[in-house]
C-alpha cells in the first residue's frame, strides 16, 4: 500500500508541477504580448506539450480514484458473481486497450525520435512517450484492482463504485432524515 500512496503522490506531483509550469509561461505570454507587444515563441508550443502530459497522467489518476465515465446502473442490479464476473472482463478489456495504447505509442516515440517541433526544437518523441507511462501506470492500477477483486472480500463492492450526484446524495440524505430540506 506505501508504493501504490507513493506511486499516486508522483502522479499528483507530477500533475501539479506540469500545471504551474504551464500557467506560468501562458500568463507570461499573455503579458508580454498585451504590455511589450512580443512573446516568447516557444510558449505556446510547449504549454500545449504540458497540457498533453497533464490530461494523460490525469487518466491515470482518475483511473486511480475510479473516476472514469461508466455504466454502473446495471451492474449495480446483479448478482455478486455477475458483479465479479463483470468487474474482470471489463478489467481485462481495459488491459487490452491500454496494450493496443502502449505499442501505438512506443511506435510513434521511436518513428518521430529525429523529428523536432518548430518551435521548440524538441523531438516529438517527447510528446509520444507519454503513452508509454500512462499505458504502463494505468496497467499498474488495474493489476492492483484486480488483485483486490480477486484477495480482498467484497471489494468488488467498493471497485464498481456509482458516482452519484450531488443532488442524489442529498436526496437520499433527506429521505433518509439525515438532514432536513
Amino acid at each position: 500500500m506505501k508504493k501504490i500512496a507513493k506511486f499516486e503522490a508522483a502522479v499528483n506531483g507530477i500533475m501539479a508541477v506540469l500545471l504551474a509550469l504551464m500557467g506560468i509561461f501562458i500568463f507570461t505570454n499573455v503579458v508580454l504580448r498585451y504590455f511589450f507587444n512580443s512573446g516568447i515563441t516557444w510558449a505556446e508550443e510547449l504549454s500545449r506539450f504540458l497540457f498533453v502530459w497533464l490530461v494523460f497522467m490525469g487518466a491515470i489518476g482518475a483511473l486511480k480514484d475510479n473516476n472514469h465515465l461508466g455504466f454502473t446502473s446495471l451492474v449495480q442490479k446483479l448478482s455478486p458473481a455477475l458483479k465479479k464476473l463483470c468487474f474482470f472482463v471489463s478489467n481485462i478489456l481495459v488491459v487490452g486497450c491500454l496494450w493496443v495504447l502502449f505499442e501505438g505509442s512506443l511506435k510513434m516515440t521511436m518513428l518521430t525520435t529525429r523529428t523536432l517541433s518548430p518551435a521548440t526544437g524538441l523531438p516529438l518523441a517527447y510528446m509520444y512517450a507519454v503513452g508509454i507511462l500512462t499505458s504502463v501506470g494505468m496497467f499498474l492500477v488495474i493489476c492492483c484492482r484486480i488483485y483486490r477483486g480477486l484477495f480482498v472480500q467484497g471489494a468488488i463492492d467498493d471497485l464498481i463504485v456509482l458516482k452519484e450526484s450531488e443532488e442524489e446524495i442529498n436526496l437520499n440524505q433527506v429521505n433518509k432524515g439525515e438532514i432536513s430540506q
